[in-house]
C-alpha cells in the first residue's frame, strides 16, 4: 500500500512550504517560487489558482506582485493544501468491492481497519500545520 499525492498535490505543498518559510506578509512570485522549490513554472498558476480558490492564499496582481498566506501558517493544515488541489481524501469506496462500502447495510470484511488507518492518515495530516514544516524545514540536519 502506497501513499501518493499528484504532482499537482506535491507542487501545492512545496509552494505552501516557500510561502510559509518567507516572512510574514511578503509576496513571492510564481517564477520564483518555481525556482526555489523545483517546481515546473507552467504549472504552478494553475495549482496557486486552486488554492486561492481555496482560501489559502492570496495574490497581488503586477510587476511586483505574487502570492502571499491568506491566514497564518499555523492555521493551515496539511490536509487543507491537499484537500485544495486534489479534492475530498475520504476514500468511499470499498477496498474489496469497489463500490461504497455499507449502501446495502453491510461492510466489507476489511472496512473497519482500512478506515480507521484513512482516519488516521487524515488526522496526521490535519494536525500538520504549514508553520510547524517550515521551520522543520528551516531547522539545521541534526536538530
Amino acid at each position: 500500500m502506497r501513499l501518493e499525492l499528484t504532482k499537482r498535490g506535491d507542487y501545492a505543498v512545496r509552494a505552501m512550504v516557500a510561502l510559509a518559510s518567507a516572512p510574514p506578509g511578503a509576496l513571492l512570485s510564481v517564477p520564483r517560487m518555481a525556482d526555489q522549490m523545483g517546481i515546473p513554472v507552467r504549472f504552478l498558476p494553475q495549482v496557486m489558482g486552486d488554492l486561492a480558490r481555496a482560501g489559502l492564499v492570496s495574490s497581488a496582481p503586477g510587476r511586483a506582485g505574487g502570492y502571499r498566506l491568506a491566514r497564518a501558517a499555523s492555521e493551515i493544515s496539511l490536509l487543507d493544501v491537499v484537500e485544495a488541489v486534489e479534492g475530498d481524501s475520504r476514500r468511499r469506496t470499498c477496498i474489496l468491492r469497489g463500490v461504497p462500502c455499507g449502501l446495502d447495510g453491510t461492510t466489507c470484511a476489511v472496512h473497519d481497519p482500512f478506515f480507521a488507518a484513512q482516519d488516521a492518515m487524515l488526522a496526521q495530516l490535519s494536525g500538520a500545520d504549514l508553520a510547524a514544516i517550515a521551520r522543520a524545514r528551516a531547522a539545521p540536519i541534526g536538530d
